[in-house]
């Protein structure tokens, strides 16, 4: 086994599969020293022949025929950089089922199809592994299966979307509005022509259907998380949030509770003491809870060509060890339980409120006995003028409740006259 060159195909030479390309080529004079073998891209699969052929040392690898790559066995190992579901969802099923192994940072597929696709890789006795499927470069899912396998995880949280995490950046430390962060975040290439995928939340969601599955040994799908983006975050509440001693981050929050898993993607008030409150730009983090690891935080870039490569390449660097002992799939699935998503309305949260209200005595009790019959408890409140007459700004952060009651609560007091406009309302991060 000396030395053996192992064959691999890349699906897709777009920004990460070019990082790849670049990584491997990197990494050839130290590769058998580190791994054993030499990693050789045989083929990587384009649309465009042309196009591609600038950015490889040897166009004859390129090819537009999916056939020449299952075909081939001499070819061992495909990475899919393809992203969406179809075709990549068939082709790693052909790949799997052909007995290559596989690796993907696709989490658009892996947060829907994981369970699947890694029925497919048990069954055939290869590797489907997927790191760079969330947070980049950062290393989160060897660990969570691997280094902290010796723990019972409670949590698993953090910012896994850099985009979004620039923006509120931007709005917390210069008072920009949204729509002027998201122009500058385009302008520097932060955000993608059509930023709804991160805006809205839904790329984060997938991630936390990824981390939430590995970390609790249970499945959680896409459809299984509550997302909400950032697009109605205002300067204001940014400011106002400060003023509480939090930051506003788009937080993904999965947490093992004894009646079920809660997952979910939303804007949320942080302590602004707390670490991830200093993850600023397009960084990432991740935070994790463990019985016996307590609290552990892996920060890095979320995203970008390198970054992800890197994680990409150590996947690679995996599976050609284990074929070199004779020992592929080691760690398939690790989700053996059955438990519970709990509904957003049955989870628990602390929540701020941003309204205003008739400028008169007895509107603070009128708003406070409403809370009181839906057994919502304030814990702050502070009162500002505005410059509508007879009207007054008020913020309130509440204690920890569940979240049936607080939007019954809301729909009460928006019947209220008393009651003018409720401009925010966000969740507070409370554990």
């Amino acid at each position: 086994m000396e030395n053996k060159v192992i064959n691999a195909a890349l699906l897709g030479l777009g920004t990460v599969g070019t990082g790849v390309y670049k990584v491997l080529k990197n990494q050839e004079e130290e590769m058998s020293a580190k791994i054993g073998s030499q990693v050789k891209i045989k083929k990587i699969l384009v649309r465009n022949l042309e196009k591609a052929a600038s950015k490889v040392e040897d166009p004859a690898i390129l090819t537009n025929q999916w056939e020449d790559i299952l075909n081939d066995p001499d070819i061992e190992i495909v990475i899919e950089l393809m992203g969406g579901i179809n075709p990549a969802r068939s082709y790693i099923l052909a790949a799997l089922n052909a007995g290559k192994h596989v690796v993907s940072a696709n989490k658009d597929l892996i947060a829907v199809y994981g369970q699947e696709l890694l029925a497919a890789a048990e069954a055939n006795h290869v590797d489907f592994l997927f790191e760079a499927a969330v947070a980049g470069g950062i290393p989160i899912i060897r660990p969570l299966k691997q280094c902290l396998a010796g723990n019972h995880m409670s949590e698993v949280m953090g910012i896994v979307n850099g985009t979004t995490n620039f923006i509120l950046t931007k709005m917390t430390q210069e008072g920009m509005e949204f729509a002027d962060a998201l122009a500058l975040a385009t302008e520097l290439g932060y955000a993608e022509a059509d930023p709804t995928a991160d805006i809205e939340g839904l790329d984060a969601g997938r991630k936390v259907a990824i981390l939430a599955s590995v970390a609790f040994n249970s499945r959680v799908v896409f459809d299984d998380v509550h997302i909400e983006g950032i697009t109605k975050i205002s300067a204001k509440d940014i400011r106002y949030a400060r003023e509480m001693g939090c930051d506003i981050k788009l937080l993904g929050v999965a947490r093992n509770e004894e009646d079920g898993i809660e997952a979910y993607v939303c804007p949320m008030l942080i302590p602004s003491g707390h670490p991830l409150a200093s993850v600023n730009d397009s960084y990432n983090a991740v935070f994790v809870h463990g019985d016996a690891v307590e609290d552990a935080m892996f920060f890095g870039r979320g995203a970008g060509e390198l970054p992800t490569a890197s994680a990409v390449v150590g996947d690679i660097f995996d599976i050609v060890r284990n074929i070199r002992s004779n020992c592929t799939a080691r760690i398939g699935c690790t989700c053996y339980k059955e438990i519970p998503v709990k509904k957003m309305e049955d989870t628990h949260n602390c929540y701020f409120l941003r309204m205003q209200v008739e400028d008169r005595c007895g509107v603070l009790a009128e708003m406070t006995a409403v809370f009181a019959k839906y057994h919502v408890s304030v814990a702050q409140i502070i009162q500002k003028e505005t410059k509508a007459q007879d009207c007054a700004e008020v913020v309130v952060i509440t204690a920890r409740v569940r979240e049936g009651d607080f939007r019954t609560a809301i729909k009460e007091l928006e019947t209220r006259d008393s009651i003018r406009k409720i401009s925010s309302i966000l969740r507070v991060y409370n554990k």
